[in-house]
């Protein structure tokens, strides 16, 4: 963890209902195109705000990991997920962006949701996304605009622009194929992997 990183004890703030309005899932499910049976990696999934959702996306025939390296956060998920009525099509693992504990070619997407601005090694995190993705993966990235003002989000000077996030990519041979806002706050990069 860093200053940058998101803390456990703030997660009731992802909780706010008031989040529903202003970073729809609803938007990020479609920009992803998920469709029934896809098993999807969720990287930094915190409490579950995507996880659950994709998770209702891809169906019983479809797959969830949450991935968080606080088990804090994954212990807020279990709960959610324990009242929702059992484990369903969500599992959970310990782990970071550059060691995920995810099997090799497990997804047909990784989300990475509001994440990037907290990383400190991206070609490392590539690295760890091109293993754990099939080879017609896609990687997508969701993260806070540089040219909205918190709150809430980060810090303006802890953000990092579409831009710059397709420039990482497409420097560490990634295929970007889609950017475009999300909500009111936030952005989507959708890349493919290294060929």
């Amino acid at each position: 963890m860093n200053e940058r990183t998101f803390r456990a004890e703030n997660a009731q703030v992802l909780e706010d209902p008031e989040r529903l309005v202003w970073l729809p899932p609803d938007e990020v499910i479609t920009a992803l195109a998920l469709r029934t049976g896809m098993n999807v990696v969720d990287v930094g999934a915190g409490t579950g705000y995507f996880s659950i959702p994709i998770a209702d996306a891809v169906g019983a025939g479809g797959r969830v990991t949450a991935v968080d390296m606080q088990r804090e956060m994954l212990d807020l998920l279990a709960g959610k997920i324990k009242k929702r009525g059992g484990p369903g099509n969500i599992g959970l693992v310990q782990g970071e962006a550059t060691a995920t504990g995810v099997s090799a070619g497990a997804a047909d997407i990784v989300l990475m949701a509001n994440v990037w601005h907290e990383l400190d090694d991206y070609p490392a995190v590539l690295a760890e996304m091109n293993r754990v993705l099939v080879p017609e993966g896609v990687l997508a990235v969701l993260d806070w605009r540089t040219d909205q003002e918190p709150p809430p989000g980060p810090p303006s000077g802890h953000r990092v622009s579409a831009r710059a996030v397709g420039r990482d990519l497409s420097d560490n041979g990634w295929s970007v194929s889609d950017t475009r806002d999300i909500g009111r706050y936030s952005y989507l990069v959708i890349a493919g992997i290294p060929q």
